[in-house]
């Protein structure tokens, strides 16, 4: 208890002293720079704004769409993982194309179809009125929740793998039908096991929220952005905006982790004062919901009266109205699947008329400029002789993986260090970095690192830095769960035999832990070769951007392009998960095998 009690301290004073050189920094330092943050409270003279309230106008509709999208991509998660494992097989493939596409695919160019091609499918009616009313926040809260429940279906697919399949052959003993086991013995079980992934995913949802200012939403990432436009004072607004983000990163892990606390099953454990106030707050809504539960078994009740033992010859017949609702339940059963084959079938259909209906040469003229741009015949000062496009995009993707990667590796044993004038930083940096969007720190190093360096760099490299650094965090956490698995006896037995703490991290932990890592590392690349789209925001030509050019071009194609500009993302995304799988399955020791099997 002393002694954690003494790190702690030791901790907050590391951390004070990193700040106390900060402030002294900006403060000494010259940067050609007059930094005024009242910019941010005071009454602006020329636009009678008071700029603050700008960023809380924009954090309440980052809050709204992260909610709605929150809550409607947990029912769709749910639904296509339980999906996922059908015995049915046009439902399961159905839900497997759709998990597959939409998280390989970047959301940026998600947000791109459904605002600019999608509305050009509709009816000039159903159009306009979608425009007037505020179709920017319809696309992003709807786009935003297509993709996060992608992911979350495979959270969810997870979870019921990971119950044992005599959990279900229990509950199908004691009469439960697969509905009510997946109900009341799978899927409670399920939701304990996922909480922190899940959480995870919840948090990521938030902050891709930030990509709603592409498409016109006045979030606060767009709020911040706009101050800067209006003021100059972009800094300050930038800084206001990433305190902002990293506050709701650090309340969503603290609640996660509140209600992750509340569901751990075996020890015991003392709930915090934090816990206990969460679980105050909640209660009315459990109560609720419990008030709802007994109201719906009351009517199910009255529907099939209770067997009476004495009036029955055998206690294994069933009353006549729960024959009757057996009976009904396997109509009901045979006539949702048969109305999901034919909204199948003319889903199908009106894909393929609208495939049929492509302007093939559009893309046939544009193809070989949205693999490699104008390469070999760029124009002066144009980097890599002009490549761009799809190669761009794996060429960004590969520097940032490969140096993010030493980061990566530094700051993950630096986090396990005991010394905290070590991990201390280390920790830092991580949580800075992962607790803010990706755009963020896009914009901190291209509109920033000037102000602070006085160097000027072209737009390729300030992506490719910030890339770097927010890879190098996420990295970070890969290798310290990939050393933090090792047995502690491997390194006690590497420090008898003499080896010295590098030495055996170099000949004995490493090895070990990178063959673990590998999954991990090839999901990250492909995460990475995904936000490489998010260099469209500083005009880096990656394939995003020059989608976005050709569209602008050609003006009344962005079905083709944009669904093209998918299809490439797809294909790449899809190949190197499947190597992900592969390599998963060959350097995983135990995969479990029993899988619920839902109907």
């Amino acid at each position: 208890m002393m002694e954690s009690w003494k790190r702690q301290v030791q901790q907050f004073a590391i951390v004070a002293g990193i700040a106390f050189a900060i402030v002294l920094f900006f403060t000494r330092a010259d940067f050609g720079y007059d930094f005024h943050w009242a910019v941010l409270w005071e009454m602006n003279p020329t636009y009678q704004e008071v700029f603050g309230l700008w960023l809380l106008r924009g954090l309440l509709l980052t809050i709204e769409i992260s909610l709605i999208s929150t809550v409607i991509s947990l029912l769709l998660g749910t639904f296509f993982g339980i999906a996922r494992l059908s015995n049915f097989k046009p439902l399961y493939w159905f839900a497997t194309a759709y998990v597959e596409f939409f998280r390989n695919t970047p959301l940026l160019v998600q947000l791109f179809f459904w605002y600019f091609a999608f509305p050009l499918g509709l009816p000039d009616a159903l159009r306009e009125f979608l425009y007037d009313h505020n179709y920017e926040l319809i696309a992003a809260t709807g786009g935003l929740t297509i993709y996060t429940s992608a992911f979350i279906a495979e959270i969810v697919r997870a979870g019921i793998q990971a119950i044992p399949k005599g959990h279900l052959e229990a509950a199908a003993s004691s009469g439960l039908s697969r509905a009510q086991a997946l109900r009341f013995v799978i899927l409670p079980q399920a939701f304990r096991i996922i909480m922190p992934p899940l959480g995870s995913e919840l948090l990521n949802n938030m902050k891709n929220s930030s990509l709603a200012m592409t498409i016109g939403v006045a979030d606060l990432c767009w709020q911040a952005q706009q101050i800067e436009s209006f003021t100059f004072r972009g800094f300050e607004a930038t800084t206001a905006a990433t305190v902002i983000y990293l506050s709701l990163s650090l309340i969503i892990s603290m609640l996660m982790n509140s209600v992750n606390h509340h569901l751990e099953v075996g020890q015991e454990k003392e709930l915090s004062l934090l816990d206990k106030a969460l679980g105050l707050m909640v209660r009315p809504f459990l109560l609720l919901v419990l008030f709802i539960a007994g109201g719906l078994r009351w009517i199910q009740r009255c529907l099939i009266p209770e067997k009476n033992e004495s009036l029955e010859v055998e206690a294994t017949y069933m009353s006549s109205g729960a024959q009757w609702l057996e009976r009904l339940l396997s109509v009901l059963s045979m006539a949702g699947k048969a109305a999901f084959l034919i909204l199948l079938f003319a889903l199908l259909i009106a894909l393929g008329y609208g495939i049929s209906g492509f302007n093939w040469n559009v893309i046939f003229d544009n193809f070989r400029s949205l693999l490699i741009w104008t390469f070999p015949h760029g124009l002066g000062g144009e980097i890599f002789y002009g490549l761009g496009g799809l190669s761009l995009s794996i060429v960004l993707a590969f520097i940032a993986l490969t140096t993010s990667f030493i980061i990566g590796l530094v700051a993950g044993l630096g986090r396990l260090s005991k010394s905290p004038l070590i991990s201390t930083p280390s920790v830092l940096y991580i949580e800075l970095v992962r607790g803010n969007p990706l755009i963020m720190v896009i914009f901190w190093v291209y509109f920033f690192s000037p102000i602070l360096t006085g160097i000027q760099m072209d737009v390729f490299w300030s992506a490719s830095i910030a890339f770097i650094i927010f890879s190098g965090a996420y990295l970070a956490e890969i290798v310290r769960a990939g050393v933090k698995a090792i047995p502690p006896g491997q390194m006690e037995a590497a420090t008898a035999s003499g080896l010295n703490y590098f030495k055996a991290m170099r000949f004995v932990i490493l090895p070990q832990a990178l063959k673990m890592m590998i999954p991990a590392i090839v999901g990250q690349f492909i995460a990475l070769f995904k936000d490489t789209s998010l260099a469209y925001i500083i005009g880096v030509f990656e394939l995003t951007t020059v989608a976005q050019t050709i569209n602008n071009r050609v003006m009344i194609y962005p079905f083709e392009i944009y669904t093209t500009v998918a299809v490439l993302y797809f294909v790449c995304c899809y190949s190197m998960s499947i190597v992900a799988r592969r390599l998963e399955r060959k350097y995983t020791p135990e995969i479990h095998s029993g899988i619920p099997d839902m109907a």
